[in-house]
């Protein structure tokens, strides 16, 4: 697929939502994790279309939420549940400074995007009032085939040679251990903390549904640098090595491991 006029950034929300129930189920068990914070400030980083942000939004009873996302085509979408206590922004969510401290930082399935976790943790700490709930959901399944057969298939002629020969890292590979995110909210100080690695079993149709699954979210990085065509090609290399590690089954039961901790600062 192309990537729409509007989709400069390579993310399409229409192919991102093809599976928005079982995407969606991480975001009500971390949610689960969150106390409310009535009249408070939250903040949702990597809302997408904003959809679960409004309901993040009610949950908490908070006065304020800011959702901030660096899709066009993702924000476009939140207009439809903006009001004046509920706002989006674009922004680079790796680059996030607080000009003022918030009662929650939220961040469902975006953080995996940004770099070095250990750093970026002192900085959503410092974004919290006393008191205040970091809450987390990150994708842990970068050794499944589903990551590793993309990287394999980078690597090869021709699509690594239209990359530049520098194909781009899985930044799920990023993602620490469960217990190194336990340390880490301990030594910030937070007094209160759950931290779980969970395996969401998801029944999708065939095996080539994993392909449509990814096209959503892990494979947007070749599709931003390939031409259309070439990442077509890719798609379709992808989708017969998966088939091989894998196999040809319908249904498919596709396992995906996921981290998710909750914090409380004194």
């Amino acid at each position: 697929m192309a990537p729409p006029d509007n989709d400069s950034d390579g993310w399409d929300p229409g192919q991102y939502e093809r599976f928005a129930a079982e995407r969606a189920q991480p975001f009500f068990d971390l949610l689960a994790l969150v106390r409310p914070v009535p009249g408070g400030d939250v903040v949702d980083l990597g809302c997408g279309t904003g959809e679960l942000t409004s309901v993040l939004h009610h949950r908490v009873e908070a006065a304020r939420t800011l959702g901030i996302d660096s899709s066009p085509a993702m924000l476009e979408r939140t207009a439809a549940v903006a009001t004046p206590e509920l706002r989006f922004e674009a922004g680079d969510i790796g680059r996030f400074d607080a000009e003022h401290a918030f009662d929650l930082v939220f961040a469902n399935a975006s953080l995996q995007w940004v770099p070095d976790h250990e750093a970026l943790l002192t900085r959503l700490h410092h974004a919290l009032r006393p008191g205040g709930q970091l809450a987390v959901q990150v994708p842990a399944n970068a050794d499944h085939a589903s990551h590793t057969v993309a990287a394999e298939v980078a690597a090869e002629t021709p699509f690594r040679q239209a990359m530049h020969d520098a194909p781009p890292p899985d930044v799920v590979r990023g993602v620490l251990r469960p217990e190194e995110y336990a340390e880490l909210l301990d030594r910030h100080g937070f007094v209160e903390q759950h931290v779980r690695l969970q395996v969401y079993g998801h029944h999708l149709s065939s095996t080539d549904d994993v392909v449509e699954w990814t096209k959503g979210t892990a494979l947007v990085r070749f599709r931003r640098l390939l031409p259309p065509e070439m990442f077509e090609e890719f798609v379709d290399a992808y989708r017969r090595r998966l088939r091989q590690v894998l196999g040809a089954h319908s249904p498919y039961f596709y396992a995906f491991k996921r981290i998710l901790f909750w914090g409380r600062t004194a």
